[in-house]
């Protein structure tokens, strides 16, 4: 009997976890960091010393964050989920919906202050716009166009953040090239959102065109970078192959999406562009040196492995 209840504990106490998992949508947690290492590579390719250390705390402060946002998202959405997608952990009974609304307003604050000790004020202030842009997309925004940038924005908000690891004047010192990058990510996000606002149910055919034109905007981004700051031979290559890589794989995905919008198509579409970015961030990070590039491929690695076990969108 004894062994039969320890079973029976240890069973609830995985599939808790993986509701828990599922809530803040583990794998696009690996997204986040990505961000952050583009913002310290940006820095770096100014000749600005970046710690590594506070650069670190910074990631794990955006993974907080993103968290938070995916909580609180499906806390806001619990009835329409209800109805679209009752096996999410809040309508199917997992997680109580006043638990999901505690958890994520605490991942946002703890998000802020992990950025504020790990890089001080000028950190906390770039988590702390980063967090209301969150929580206004999620209660407010959700749905309209201003929605679409805000979810857009706190991409470009998060590379912002990554800056915060160098000096303090190093943000302001970013050249115009630099600056035009979180704006790319930003719009390219924006163009994704658009797209997975209605994946559950049905989605027009020039949502998926505006995708599909955000990731074009993010390969020419991507090549315009190259272009204007005219890295070495080693650093234009590992660019160019990665946003090679970028276009193709978001193609693959976003084609069948274009030619069939429905749920079973929209949806992987969605997710991929959303992993993605690492790629596209790592494309970008390579104009500083071919190290950044692949400290930023490496949260590719978790990022994919787990969307084969939870949902990414």
């Amino acid at each position: 009997m004894g062994g039969s209840e320890g079973a029976a504990r240890e069973a609830d106490s995985r599939g808790k976890l993986a509701a828990y998992a599922a809530l803040v949508r583990v794998p696009n947690l690996f997204s986040a960091p990505p961000d952050v290492l583009l913002g310290g590579a940006l820095v770096a390719a100014t000749g600005t010393t970046v710690s590594i250390p506070a650069l670190a705390g910074l990631a794990v402060a955006s993974m907080l964050l993103y968290a938070g946002g995916t909580t609180l998202n499906d806390y806001f959405d619990a009835a329409i989920d209800a109805r679209e997608r009752p096996e999410r952990p809040i309508p199917s009974g997992r997680i109580p919906r006043r638990t999901a609304g505690a958890l994520g307003a605490a991942l946002l604050i703890g998000g802020v202050l992990v950025a504020l000790v790990a890089a001080g004020p000028r950190a906390g202030l770039f988590a702390a716009a980063l967090a209301t842009v969150i929580a206004l997309y999620d209660g407010v925004l959700k749905g309209s166009p201003a929605g679409f940038l805000a979810m857009g924005s706190a991409r470009g908000l998060d590379v912002l953040l990554g800056t915060a690891a160098g000096t303090t004047a190093a943000t302001a010192a970013l050249p115009a090239w630099a600056l035009a990058i979180p704006v790319v990510i930003t719009l390219y996000i924006a163009a994704v959102t658009y797209m997975a606002d209605n994946e559950a149910t049905t989605t027009e055919r020039g949502a998926v065109a505006a995708a599909a034109a955000g990731v074009l905007l993010a390969v020419l981004g991507v090549l315009a970078a190259v272009v204007t700051t005219g890295p070495s031979l080693v650093r234009t290559a590992f660019a160019v192959g990665l946003i090679g890589g970028f276009l193709v794989w978001t193609g693959r995905a976003l084609g069948p999406a274009y030619a069939t919008p429905r749920p079973d198509t929209v949806g992987p579409a969605v997710g991929t562009c959303i992993l993605a970015l690492v790629v596209l961030d790592a494309a970008f990070a390579a104009l500083a040196g071919v190290e950044w590039a692949l400290a930023v491929l490496v949260f590719l690695v978790p990022a994919v492995g787990l969307s084969r076990l939870f949902d990414v969108s």
